[in-house]
């Protein structure tokens, strides 16, 4: 796995996810239209910073009991939590739920999960299935799921490790993601340095467009003086 620098964690950390994306179709073009989550997810603290982190992938299921049992269950779930703490950090946890149309049937996540992550190094979680104990979740530790809702039921991991798609965004361990309440983006590793610097031209034209906008007597020729001038910038 790839480590981030902090100044990189830094500085991606204080853009939001939209503004990253648009980034990305200056620095990485083919991926305007995939690479991010396209179907909502519920944001359990939208008032938290965004979280750049390296992805920490799995798969759960909870509509049905697992056929691992006893020693191999527990050695299982030893062998998940070891790998959520292996590996560079900040992490963020992206958990694919199995379970198709009952997804969310029960949730991995709760006030325990939740502070056993980040007590590992995680900032939060994306999953498309569900989360509950929202009052009392770990401190700090977003959350980004397809529901909320009450039990557990018996859900348990799958595996973990591999490639996963959560709200149609495919993700490797492994993968510099980006998150706040409006979803996620995963940032290509070649082109993370140069993310940043996309963002501060990109806002620099937005900039010039909306003053004009906010001027007395604005019209047609105002906006395309503006759009002429933001042309300019690069």
């Amino acid at each position: 796995m790839t480590e981030p620098s902090e100044e990189l964690l830094a500085a991606l950390g204080r853009l939001d996810t939209p503004t990253v994306c648009n980034a990305l179709e200056v620095v990485a073009p083919e991926r305007r239209g995939y690479g991010y989550t396209v179907s909502p997810l519920v944001c359990s603290r939208p008032a938290l910073p965004p979280m750049v982190g390296v992805a920490r992938t799995a798969r759960i299921r909870a509509a049905h009991p697992s056929e691992v049992r006893g020693r191999e269950a527990r050695s299982l779930q030893d062998a998940y939590y070891a790998y959520v703490d292996a590996g560079p950090k900040p992490a963020i946890m992206v958990i694919e739920d199995l379970d198709g149309p009952q997804r969310g049937y029960g949730s991995w996540w709760g006030e325990v999960n939740s502070n056993v992550h980040k007590g590992l190094g995680c900032l939060g979680v994306i999953t498309d299935g569900s989360v509950r104990d929202l009052p009392d979740i770990a401190p700090g530790f977003q959350m980004l799921a397809d529901r909320v809702g009450p039990s557990h039921a018996f859900v348990h991991p799958v595996d973990f490790g591999g490639s996963v798609t959560v709200a149609g965004m495919r993700v490797a361990s492994g993968d510099l993601v980006h998150a706040d309440q409006h979803g996620a983006v995963v940032i290509p590793w070649a082109v993370a340095d140069k993310v940043v610097d996309a963002a501060q031209a990109i806002a620099r034209r937005e900039r010039l467009i909306i003053q004009a906008a906010q001027e007395p007597g604005f019209d047609i020729d105002r906006l395309r003086r503006a759009w002429g001038d933001a042309a300019e910038i690069h």
